[in-house]
């Protein structure tokens, strides 16, 4: 592990000399690729620093204990002992945790997929919700919600919402919102007050580059057709909406929120991306032993990742056994409490699993 980051320290300094090579200063394209990799090496290389700093200062403290007569400076230098034993501790398995494989996805933006699941109207009513959880988590981090497509109930509710969301870590940060979401609560059509079960699935798809994946347009079929709407002027009289058949894996993708059919086409085209790739990774780790990432099911109420109970007022998520007694700030994106716990619980995994860095 010290090897390890002793290597990356040098690296960090070979940057930094690097960075001020005249050659380099005058090809922008380097500036900005060597400024990334060190932006991105530096809480490391920080914190392995410290970690040295105060593993001297321990040894110096050892060994003053080991030979002062004087046993005030001895009382002195054992607390000193003790706090530097537990502040080293702690970098260390900061460094362990900094040291993990990096999922190259964790910095994209995001495509979330919401569907209605059990539950007829108050599932789509639900999924609504869900869709106004997430923009408020986004607006929170001051991240950019844009709507990509949208089948409405016709009674609030959403039989299907596609959404981006853009903004850094945001699929570190919700990659773990995947999976069936449960409510229990009283339908406003409910004349009898009877708490009624509900479920929407969530899909969180890194938007990817077009790069890091292969897509032969020749294996993708194309329909335009003219959108649907409410009536009205709103309404597109002109084939706008696109229709993405990917023939290989038999994708489809729809999109018909712009006017224009060429913002649909390159909609439908990142999102085909998107799913191509997300395809390829499950393939990749359903041949791991362990599989971390929830999926989304069938929609089943049985197969929950988390219940939002309204009528006593808390949500509980299932994987982490954590609850939460506030739910309306819960529906108004304060979800972070789920979101850490998650992803240092998938960090302790990726631990115990032997993916550090020995």
């Amino acid at each position: 592990m010290f090897d390890k980051l002793a290597g990356i320290a040098a690296r960090y300094e070979e940057l930094g000399r690097l960075l001020s090579d005249p050659e380099v200063t005058s090809d922008y394209t380097k500036i900005a690729e060597y400024s990334k990799e060190r932006s991105n090496l530096q809480e490391m290389v920080e914190t392995f620093r410290v970690y040295e700093s105060q593993t001297d200062e321990l040894e110096g403290a050892r060994q003053l204990v080991n030979e002062e007569s004087d046993p005030d400076l001895r009382d002195m230098a054992g607390e000193e002992i003790t706090r530097l034993e537990l502040t080293t501790a702690d970098l260390y398995e900061k460094l362990k945790m900094m040291l993990l494989p990096k999922d190259p996805r964790d910095e994209k933006n995001v495509i979330v997929e919401i569907r209605a699941g059990a539950g007829g109207d108050e599932s789509g009513l639900f999924a609504a919700d869900l869709f106004r959880m997430y923009s408020y988590y986004a607006t929170n981090r001051r991240w950019k919600i844009e709507v990509i497509d949208q089948n409405d109930t016709g009674v609030g509710g959403f039989k299907e919402i596609k959404f981006g969301i853009k903004g850094k870590g945001a699929f570190n940060r919700l990659k773990f919102e995947s999976g069936v979401h449960r409510v229990q609560r009283v339908p406003e059509t409910e004349s009898q007050g009877r708490v009624h079960t509900s479920t929407a699935t969530v899909a969180v798809l890194a938007e990817m580059d077009e790069v890091d994946v292969a897509l032969n347009m020749n294996d993708v079929r194309v329909d335009v057709y003219r959108s649907g709407g409410a009536g009205g002027q709103s309404v597109n009289t002109t084939d706008s909406a696109v229709r993405f058949t990917h023939i290989p894996s038999g994708i489809v993708i729809a999109v018909q929120d712009e006017r224009s059919q060429l913002q649909n086409k390159e909609k439908a085209k990142a999102i085909l991306i998107a799913r191509l790739y997300e395809l390829e990774v499950e393939k990749q780790k359903s041949a791991q032993e362990s599989e971390r990432r929830s999926q989304v099911g069938t929609g089943d109420r049985s197969e929950k990742i988390r219940t939002y109970n309204f009528p006593q007022n808390r949500v509980t998520d299932h994987r982490i056994n954590i609850t939460s007694y506030n739910l309306p700030a819960v529906m108004e994106g304060a979800i972070d409490e789920f979101i850490d716990e998650l992803i240092t619980r998938d960090q302790a995994e990726k631990l115990s699993a032997g993916e550090s860095v020995s």
